[in-house]
């Protein structure tokens, strides 16, 4: 039996020549509290409308398991942010997307520990190629315009210009690996360009992506701009493609006749698809990752035409 320890009391009783000793048992051990992690849609941790859950692969966490209706909230929480989002200045995205940087770093320790438990097999290069690829295209997004925009020769009394526009809300099935990287890989070159988003975050490790959806609430990137959902690829993915408020779909590492099915289902409002396949240690080729083609994925360019006067 532990010997019970004695602590001096500060209190006399009156005419007594002792101090009075109060007995203090032992620290009494307790059960650390899981954390179970939610969906990120509209700016706001939401539970599963299913009410399912599933466990992370190491078995420390909880995280919530979406459903078809969880799609269609989250669908409908990007189109509602969309023409705010895409009203503001490209330098202001710009701000906010560095903002996301500076978040990023403050909890690069927590990326990493997360990384870790996910199984990454350098979690802290995976971080920091993180941070500089959100600041790659914090800087991208006022300079689009001028790369892709033109002002056309026309024959007649009148200007023609070709100016880039978003496509509006974008499904995105992230890829597996790098689990962290890859996804704000893939998020940032969507939201640069004035873009919302619905992203199935990598299903060998959620938790890694909640822990970026925590970063995003407390950056200033709207509610509603970026919406992330954890749970089956299978389950979700064909709801991303069928819904009518999505306009481009962006698939990583999807191919043969599941990438046909949901190719085939994006018909219906004639959505378009980029279809992606490439390896994990490809996300850290910075130049290749970030260059104008990713950007212009997402964009779709419209015509002026504008009458010089007299």
């Amino acid at each position: 039996m532990a010997e019970k320890r004695k602590k001096n009391s500060d209190r006399r009783r009156p005419g007594a020549d002792y101090v009075e000793t109060v007995d203090a048992p032992d620290p009494v051990g307790r059960l650390s509290v899981k954390k179970t992690w939610k969906l990120y849609i509209g700016g706001a941790f939401v539970r599963s409308e299913s009410g399912r859950y599933l466990q992370t692969a190491d078995k420390q966490d909880n995280y919530a398991r979406a459903s078809r209706k969880d799609v269609r909230d989250a669908v409908k929480a990007a189109v509602a942010a969309q023409p705010g989002w895409a009203g503001r200045t490209a330098y202001n995205r710009g701000q906010i997307l560095y903002r996301l940087a500076e978040v990023l770093e403050g909890r690069r320790d927590e990326l990493i520990a997360s990384l870790t438990l996910g199984g990454a097999s350098d979690a802290a290069a995976e971080v920091d190629a993180t941070i500089d690829r959100a600041v790659s295209y914090a800087g991208w997004t006022d300079k689009v315009h001028a790369l892709l925009g033109t002002h056309n020769p026309v024959s007649g009394p009148h200007f023609g210009f070709s100016i880039p526009e978003p496509v509006g809300v974008v499904a995105c099935v992230a890829p597996d690996r790098p689990a962290l990287l890859g996804l704000v890989g893939a998020i940032c070159p969507i939201i640069a360009t004035g873009n919302t988003l619905v992203v199935l975050a990598s299903e060998l490790d959620p938790r890694t992506a909640l822990v970026l959806a925590e970063s995003l609430a407390t950056s200033d990137v709207p509610g509603g701009v970026v919406n992330i959902l954890t749970g089956s690829r299978d389950e979700l993915a064909e709801h991303m493609a069928k819904h009518q408020g999505v306009r481009a779909l962006d698939l990583w590492n999807i191919d043969g006749e599941a990438a046909k099915q949901l190719e085939l289902l994006a018909t219906e409002n004639v959505k378009r698809v980029t279809r992606r396949l490439q390896p994990a240690e490809a996300w850290y080729d910075a130049d290749e990752c970030t260059s104008l083609t990713w950007l212009s994925s997402f964009l779709e360019i419209k015509t002026v035409w504008h009458p010089m006067g007299a």
